[in-house]
């Protein structure tokens, strides 16, 4: 379950799950050089194989297809081609108008000049296909509060009818998005009531519904779902499928060693909206480093194998660093965070956390406590430049290498925290470099990494 939820759920009748799941289903290149030594590597096609549109009605539809899949394969080959002349040129220029826009710029990104390239290609070509089949609860909307929330406001915004991302006809898909809740299937197929559970139901779903498109388009089955992608913020999101060995999976669990791979598979930051309304960054003149007292702080639940070595050693033992199993009477924990200089994040059950939004939300330096995390949008970004890492056997040493972070330090990873927020927030509709963006720039990369043989 999730990070604050408990961790049993309970199975449902058999003898009633066709009549639960029917009603939810309608039943309705080229060869680029390997990524990993030749990345965005530009591919010379010339524009003299497209054929002319007079040319292009006499052929069979097998021909046609062939025609769409290269004007695809063609616009991903100049994008990796504009991509390698700015990072070989080293600046922003793209001959193009920024308008004054957004430039990404700094020590937080890998690459700024990759990044702000990469970003207006796939703004420029970037198209998804979201198969129409299935049917709400369990298709097409997700939770839009919660530490769920990111799945279904990413469901939300793709769902939006002629979204600059959305593709007019399959054809021209990039990628192709599975719209499965995991959230909602655990929501309307399980019965809390129920001591023990099983995954079989879930995967039922997931496996109807591939079936479904496999039987009622080509798609996937021309790339074995290569680039098929689905989203899940739940714990169960990498149990869902049966059929996840090639598929591009965004999951806020993130978990190396339960078999999320960085190559592939994308890491979605979890993000808790408590009421519904998009939570926002904290006025950076409200709560500046010098107004921050405690040195860190954490309060939450003690579960999963990490927290309570945290507690053993530093649940209300010491006056600088604060670790709370429940926050104390009169005390506001948001308020706590924006008095911290660091916030403590370790792991619960699964790998990932909100609070490590939540403290770059609060301009608190996120303090990374986990073992085989991949944080979000890792490709993107430094970490080691906006957080600090403390591996789970130095946790007794929390205060002397907090301590040890100098003043200059500190106020340099503060002011990157600050520069990272807009990259995590959720806007409504979604803007350019916020956290919709920035998941769907993921994917953008992996699928300019694809090796795709139609």
């Amino acid at each position: 379950m999730g990070e604050e939820e408990s961790n049993s759920s309970c199975s449902c009748s058999w003898y009633l799950l066709p009549l639960l799941i029917l009603p939810f289903i309608l039943f309705t290149t080229a060869i680029y050089d390997d990524v990993h030594r030749h990345h965005f590597a530009p591919v010379s096609i010339s524009t003299s194989i497209l054929p002319s549109l007079d040319a292009m009605l006499q052929y069979s539809k097998s021909e046609r297809r062939i025609d769409h899949i290269g004007v695809v394969e063609l616009g991903l080959a100049r994008a990796r081609a504009s991509i390698r002349r700015a990072i070989s040129a080293q600046n922003y220029s793209t001959g193009e108008s920024d308008d004054g826009r957004f430039v990404p710029r700094g020590a937080i990104y890998r690459n700024p000049y990759a990044f702000h390239r990469s970003h207006l290609e796939m703004e420029k070509r970037f198209k998804v296909w979201v198969y129409k089949e299935g049917e709400p609860p369990l298709f097409h909307i997700g939770p839009m509060k919660g530490v769920y929330s990111t799945e279904g406001m990413f469901m939300s915004e793709m769902s939006k009818p002629g979204g600059p991302f959305s593709a007019r006809h399959p054809e021209e898909a990039h990628v192709f998005f599975i719209p499965l809740s995991v959230v909602n299937v655990v929501e309307y197929i399980y019965k809390p009531e129920k001591i023990h559970y099983t995954f079989a139901p879930l995967k039922l779903v997931a496996n109807d519904y591939i079936d479904v498109i496999k039987r009622k388009h080509r798609f996937w089955n021309r790339t074995n779902g290569a680039d098929h992608f689905m989203v899940s913020c739940h714990d169960w999101g990498p149990l869902a499928p049966e059929w996840n060995k090639g598929f591009i999976r965004v999951l806020c669990n993130a978990n190396t060693s339960e078999g999320f791979d960085p190559r592939k598979d994308v890491s979605f930051p979890e993000i808790n909206i408590f009421d519904g309304h998009m939570a926002a960054p904290d006025n950076p003149t409200k709560h500046s480093p010098l107004n921050r007292s405690i040195l860190a702080f954490f309060a939450g639940r003690d579960h999963g194998p990490l927290r309570p070595i945290l507690f053993q050693h530093w649940e209300e033992k010491d006056s600088d660093v604060l670790v709370y199993k429940s926050i104390p009477k009169g005390v506001e924990y948001s308020e706590m965070m924006r008095k911290s200089m660091f916030c403590l994040c370790p792991s619960g059950y699964e790998v990932a956390s909100p609070r490590i939004v939540e403290a770059i939300y609060a301009g608190c330096v996120p303090v990374i406590i986990s073992k085989a995390y991949v944080l979000p949008f890792n490709d993107v970004f430094d970490w080691s430049k906006m957080s600090i890492e403390i591996p789970i056997e130095r946790i007794a040493e929390i205060k002397m290498i907090l301590q040890a972070v100098s003043r200059r330090k500190y106020l340099m990873l503060y002011k990157r925290v600050l520069q990272v927020q807009k990259h995590f927030v959720i806007n409504v509709p979604a803007q350019r470099y916020d956290v919709f963006h920035m998941t769907l720039h993921s994917l953008w990369l992996r699928r300019l990494d694809l090796r795709l043989s139609y």
